[in-house]
């Protein structure tokens, strides 16, 4: 099944079921008006929905409408948890590389995991509004997971059972204000501003062949400013699959219907010792700052600039058949004006 949240007048937007091709939609406020009301009732509600979901493939419901990927809302506008994750160790290991920084051997180990911010989400189609370029602004390329109720304790194969939905996300990071706020030993806050997730969330069984041992084995492909930046694949190099990330979420505290679990920027090693360019021959990168952080251990010193005011980002998956599974994230950074 395919879900999706529409705008409206509301911060919640209203829930659409969406069919396979990403051509149609249909409202189903009978069943849930938003897409929180069909997670806190999922066992009851999510069945009635997934035959809407057949009818509407099958060509079968009266009500349907055309699906515009500009008029979503992220799945969720808002949610009550947002924790991100960081599964591909190499993308940590590079990281810290370039900074002549020890990476403790307990990273491959223990999961590393930040809260960010989850009371305002960016559509998928909206702008990336930021203050300042010299901030250091970047896109992140990720697959998050949304979870039905989860106990705390739980194990990773329970905790595997009780993700609901997949979506791809786009975790915006001011890499200019990291290190100070790292320094200060309290984790990220004004460097991770609002992330913004893909128009459609997707079920576990819809993806079929793709979603296996907690992964999701498709590549990510990043279009940054029209060309192909990086197509690793979601399902390659991942430390922890997201059983193990919800589990590590669920460790201390319970987590509610509708929380967000992300993987973390997706980065592939490729045979090599931190991974290769496209324009090498490579699958390139999630970020900017991987390929920065290539150029400072080659070169010395980092050769490509963050993002720009009018730099443009895409985020998308396709199946092998070269169908968009959950649309795209596509988005331009502008300057923020103070409304």
């Amino acid at each position: 099944m395919k879900l999706a949240s529409l705008k409206n007048q509301t911060r919640d937007g209203q829930l659409v079921v969406v069919s396979r091709d990403l051509t149609r939609c249909i409202a189903i406020p009978h069943i849930a008006s938003t897409l929180q009301q069909l997670l806190d009732h999922w066992a009851v509600l999510a069945p009635k929905a997934a035959e809407i979901y057949q009818a509407l493939n099958a060509g079968s419901v009266n009500g349907e409408q055309a699906f515009n990927q500009a008029e979503c809302e992220s799945p969720l506008p808002r949610a009550y948890q947002w924790a991100d994750g960081s599964a591909y160790v190499n993308h940590v290991e590079l990281v810290r590389k370039a900074r002549n920084a020890e990476m403790p051997e307990t990273f491959w180990t223990d999961p590393l995991m930040y809260q960010g911010g989850s009371d305002d989400f960016i559509g998928p189609r909206d702008p990336i509004e930021a203050i300042s370029t010299e901030h250091g602004i970047d896109f992140e390329g990720e697959v998050a997971v949304i979870t039905d109720d989860v106990a705390m304790g739980c194990t990773a194969k329970e905790a595997l059972g009780k993700i609901r939905l997949l979506m791809l996300v786009n975790d915006v990071s001011l890499r200019g204000l990291i290190p100070n706020e790292l320094a200060k030993g309290f984790g990220f806050f004004q460097s991770k501003p609002a992330s913004s997730f893909s128009p459609v969330a997707v079920t576990p069984e819809e993806l079929g062949q793709y979603w296996r041992e907690g992964k999701l084995h498709l590549p990510l492909l990043s279009t940054y400013n029209g060309e192909l930046f990086g197509k690793p694949n979601a399902g390659v190099d991942m430390t922890f699959h997201f059983g193990e990330l919800v589990a590590h979420a669920a460790k201390t505290r319970n987590l509610g219907a509708g929380a967000i679990i992300g993987s973390g920027t997706v980065s592939n090693k490729q045979g090599t010792a931190y991974g290769t360019a496209i324009a090498e021959g490579g699958v390139g990168y999630s970020c900017i700052a991987e390929i920065r952080m290539i150029e400072t251990i080659r070169d010395g010193k980092p050769s490509t600039r963050f993002m720009q005011f009018g730099d443009r980002i895409r985020l998308e998956m396709l199946d092998e058949q070269g169908q968009s599974i959950f649309g795209a994230i596509e988005q331009q950074v502008v300057e923020y004006r103070k409304k």
